[in-house]
């Protein structure tokens, strides 16, 4: 068969496939590329007045001065520490428990597999603001039952202390998003021939020996998946955070990355935030990056 004839059954084949591509690729366009496009070239400029700032304000090229002034900003470095703090803590974590109830799940002794899918889901199931709200109630030192059962025995502690804030973050994130990351990794398992397993329990090797030396490293593609989209969400934060100021006065309103970005807008610097946003994204894809090349090497 020649070239041209392997060229065009090709085209043929792609243009088969274009009316099932192109909707995608045209909301892929509408909803991330132009914002993200529209937000970096905003970056770039900045809102000038001239005279005694009668007049209105006029955009002009400010060229990396709102970068500049990103990586100089303490407010937007510490949320970022912040964040990064709460993903050291919580993230790890969290993938041990999805980890470990998705072995649970998967393992033939286990009873009402199907009770337990949807039991662990439901907490991502409902919206972040409400599971904020019912945590906040729970954390709030005036209405926790839960501080009011351990003053009653003489231990008196808060939630929403400076420095007990990060892990009652982690806490909210470790309940709403156990259960997605468990039914992903469990997805997973599923794939695993049964063939293995069978071959593994002959050589005498079953039980939870054969799930940590034989399922999990045939999953290790759905565990880097899942840190991957952890790692997104938790420099993501925004919700559980907001939702506690009600019941935290001493959280800040720069809490997150998000927060400030956002403090930014409704100072109507549009300019930086868009130039704060746009730190944020790189370093996300950075460290996405760095961990998707850390996990190949570990495999070679």
């Amino acid at each position: 068969m020649s070239s041209s004839t392997i060229r065009r059954r090709r085209l043929r084949e792609l243009w088969r496939a274009a009316p099932f591509v192109l909707p995608f690729l045209l909301l892929f366009v509408i909803v991330y590329l132009v914002p993200t496009g529209y937000s970096v070239g905003q970056s770039f400029f900045a809102e000038k007045r001239s005279g005694l700032g009668l007049s209105g304000a006029e955009s002009v090229f400010a060229g990396f001065d709102n970068y500049v002034r990103v990586f100089h900003d303490t407010d937007f470095i510490s949320s970022l520490g912040r964040v990064a703090f709460v993903g050291v803590i919580q993230v790890p974590l969290m993938l041990a428990i999805a980890l470990f109830l998705a072995l649970l799940i998967d393992s033939s002794a286990t009873k009402g597999r199907r009770f337990f899918r949807i039991a662990y889901f439901i907490p991502y199931g409902l919206p972040g603001v409400i599971a904020g709200l019912v945590w906040s109630f729970l954390y709030a030192p005036s209405l926790s039952p839960i501080t009011r059962y351990f003053g009653s025995m003489g231990v008196h502690f808060s939630f929403v202390t400076d420095g007990a804030l990060p892990f009652s973050i982690a806490n909210i994130l470790t309940w709403a998003w156990t259960g997605y990351n468990t039914i992903l990794i469990f997805a997973a398992l599923q794939a695993v021939p049964e063939e293995t397993m069978e071959a593994a329990a002959l050589d005498g090797c079953s039980g939870w020996k054969a799930a940590l030396l034989i399922k999990v490293p045939q999953i290790r593609p759905a565990l880097l998946l899942t840190l991957v989209f952890s790692i997104i969400g938790t420099f993501q934060l925004y919700n559980e955070p907001a939702t506690m100021k009600s019941v935290a006065p001493n959280l800040s309103s720069t809490y997150t990355p998000i927060m400030a970005a956002l403090r930014s807008l409704s100072a109507n610097d549009f300019n930086y935030a868009a130039a704060q946003s746009v730190v944020l994204g790189a370093l996300i894809c950075v460290l996405s990056v760095l961990v998707f090349r850390a996990s190949a090497r570990s495999v070679d």
